[in-house]
């Protein structure tokens, strides 16, 4: 007998709506973004300092023993016969970015709801939470096809102008390309490494399918300058398949057979899913990025929630 796993039907699970990314701001109000660490929880946890906010020019005093060269103020200097040197205080605010991925892969899901639901709540919470700490909010949205930038708005509006691109992007209503591009990643990334100056606060909202070494440089140089999470989505049976049988499946496209009965079929798909996971881990590990993981079947305010709060 051959069972049948569909993808995820309900409207909430399948489609983003405005109504539905303005009530996740009580959830955003709840999140802390000011935290000094992340808690990662991927296999083998481990915790990793922030950067910090970006720093800003307060004034200029006398130069004493033990300050940094580097930070002499040499108008100042010429102007007075003496040296100055300048001083620096935290910024007030630092601008949050969220980048998130609709390309294909992103519409799928057996239980819970499509990754790109996910990311696009996972996206609207963080934008709340940015605006209640006094940040700003801005990013970019992407599929094969479009690449929408917002930038950085303090205040409501900001959120207003992100999560209306969430709702309305045109990937919601174009049939999934049948292969993720992996072009399109990467020009995202740099699209993105354009718009952030450092300092910057960055969510990468993603499966990371299809992600090419051009993707993974634009990446690394992303965490040199600023503090960058990783949310690796993904749906469970993407990390193992259903009990021994046969299962038909499909994405409301295209309709496929699997065969769970060999065992070495299976093997090798759950290797696949763990290989893909552990290159991320190591990346993050590698550059001090932190990362987080999000099911389908996860609360994306508990995985924040989790994920952002010191142990």
């Amino acid at each position: 007998m051959m069972a049948a796993v569909a993808a995820v039907t309900c409207n909430d699970a399948v489609r983003v709506t405005v109504p539905a990314l303005v009530k996740l701001s009580q959830a955003g109000a709840n999140l802390p973004l000011k935290t000094k660490q992340i808690r990662s929880r991927q296999g083998g946890d481990y915790q990793s300092p922030f950067k910090g906010r970006g720093m800003e020019y307060d004034e200029s005093r006398l130069y004493q023993p033990g300050d940094d060269i580097r930070n002499l103020d040499w108008r100042v200097t010429a102007r007075s016969g003496k040296p100055y040197t300048k001083l620096f205080r935290e910024e007030r605010e630092r601008p949050v970015f969220v980048w998130v991925d609709y390309r294909a892969p992103m519409f799928f899901a057996t239980r819970g709801k499509y990754k790109s639901v996910i990311a696009a709540h996972l996206a609207g919470i963080l934008a709340w939470s940015a605006i209640n700490h006094g940040d700003r909010i801005g990013g970019i949205v992407f599929s094969e096809q479009d690449h929408h930038e917002i930038k950085p708005v303090r205040g409501k509006s900001g959120v207003l102008h992100l999560i209306k691109c969430l709702a309305d992007h045109p990937a919601w209503d174009k049939p999934p390309a049948s292969v993720g591009n992996s072009q399109a990643g990467a020009r995202a990334l740099l699209m993105l490494r354009r718009v952030v100056r450092p300092g910057s606060l960055i969510f990468l909202l993603s499966d990371y399918r299809h992600l090419d070494e051009t993707a993974r440089s634009q990446l690394v140089r992303l965490s040199r300058h600023n503090d960058v999470v990783m949310i690796f989505i993904h749906d469970p049976l993407e990390a193992a398949l259903p009990p021994s049988g046969r299962y038909r499946m499909s994405n409301g496209q295209r309709e496929v057979v699997i065969d769970t009965y060999e065992r070495q079929f299976v093997a090798d798909y759950s290797n696949r899913f763990a290989e893909h996971r552990e290159a991320l881990e190591k990346l993050a590990r590698t550059h001090q990025i932190n990362l987080l993981m999000c099911a389908t079947t996860d609360d994306p305010y508990q995985v924040l929630y989790q994920g952002l709060c010191s142990r």
